[in-house]
């Protein structure tokens, strides 16, 4: 059995459980302590913008992760949770879907009565706390801007009734301490290799250089007055690759199956394992067009056990699975910003989730650690090694 379906009850620590339902007072509390005092408001994103007047987008066909914002966030602050937390506000604005993962939002947004204002002028300046319920993911545009405007905030694109239940109904303290044990395990890499075996027999590896980083965590915790945004669900220990090369393999979301080309952390070329030729025609043509697209700008590992949501953003916070990265990546502390692509549209932060449940048709055979000169295997099989376990335990 995988570590992506294990029970939620399988942990590492038999004192710890995922709360048996999802409370919006405890999950804010945790991550934003302090609330007293603090004005909070909710951004969603719409492809048509008049939906948001008098919430039309709750009778409209779709909009789930919309309409989930609405019952579980909007209506829970109403009903209570603004006075338990000891904050104000908790109005909802839309804007302007993105089409694509951590694009810049339009500065245009809409409130309930179908008045167009200014995420600038009338959002960011006037909010404490800003919750983003969002299709595509606005973590990398909200970043940036709450260094600006000093706000604190959380992302939740995706969210659903699995994630619900489970990612955001968790103890953040143990996901932060799980989070920081194997940061503490991994930071100061000088390489990561990761060996993906394919159905045919062949394996791949892929040689990511770290040049010897302090490594990252995304924890779930964005307390005190800091401006800070957290990406939720957490539970994340992530690189910003120095350079890459070698190869490994994408399943695309037609289910075209590709091997890709890395060479000086770039994405050169993808070549057809099985599938629809059309679609690596296609992804060749973008990287020919803007290089910029198949640079590699992160790689992550996954902290908590976790059901699997069918959401990538709880999806890659699994313990034993590895996530790569194309594209921006100046959120996380890196060099790649959007004014370096050709296109607007292309300045994405797409993640490349390697999971049992999302790639079944290659497995991660073996992922090693060299630091200092030693080597150590964090992940084989996409179950964590025994020197990440002995890490978790503390």
């Amino acid at each position: 059995m995988s570590v992506a379906t294990l029970e939620p009850e399988i942990i590492l620590h038999p004192e710890k459980r995922i709360f048996p339902e999802f409370s919006l007072e405890r999950l804010l509390g945790t991550v934003f302590a302090p609330t007293e005092g603090c004005r909070v408001c909710l951004l969603i994103d719409l492809a048509d913008l008049s939906l948001m007047k008098g919430y039309g987008f709750l009778d409209a066909a779709g909009h789930e992760i919309q309409k989930k914002a609405y019952e579980e966030f909007y209506l829970g602050l109403k009903d209570g949770g603004l006075e338990e937390l000891g904050m104000t506000g908790g109005e909802m604005f839309a804007y302007a879907m993105t089409g694509g993962s951590n694009l810049d939002l339009s500065d245009e947004c809409t409130d309930v009565d179908g008045r167009q204002l200014s995420l600038d002028r009338d959002i960011y300046p006037h909010y404490d706390i800003i919750l983003c319920l969002s299709t595509f993911s606005a973590t990398a545009p909200l970043t940036a801007k709450c260094k600006e405007f000093g706000f604190r905030g959380a992302t939740l694109h995706g969210v659903n009734d699995i994630i619900l239940k489970s990612g955001l109904a968790v103890n953040y303290h143990e996901v932060s301490a799980d989070a920081e044990r194997m940061r503490l395990a991994m930071t100061a890499a000088d390489s990561i290799e990761i060996d993906f075996t394919l159905e045919d027999g062949r394996v791949l590896t892929a040689s990511l250089d770290l040049a010897g980083q302090e490594a990252q965590k995304s924890h779930g915790l964005c307390l005190g007055r800091t401006p800070d945004v957290a990406n939720l669900p957490a539970g994340e220990v992530y690189f910003v690759p120095v350079d890459a090369n070698g190869q490994f393999p994408m399943k695309y979301a037609d289910g075209t199956l590709g091997i890709l080309e890395v060479k000086d952390r770039c994405i050169i070329r993808s070549t057809l394992i099985e599938g629809s030729q059309s679609t690596i025609d296609a992804h060749n043509a973008r990287l020919a067009d803007d290089p910029m697209t198949g640079t590699l700008g992160e790689l992550g590992f996954g902290t908590q056990v976790l059901p699997v949501s069918g959401a990538d953003i709880q999806d890659e916070k699994i313990l034993g699975t590895c996530h790569l990265a194309t594209g921006r990546d100046d959120h996380l502390g890196g060099d790649i910003v959007p004014g370096m692509f050709k296109k607007h549209e292309n300045s994405t932060h797409d993640d490349i989730l390697f999971a049992p449940h999302k790639t079944p048709n290659f497995n991660i055979s073996q992922v090693r650690m060299k630091r200092g000169g030693q080597q150590e295997v964090l992940i084989e099989g996409f179950r964590p090694s025994e020197y990440l376990l002995r890490a978790l335990r503390g």
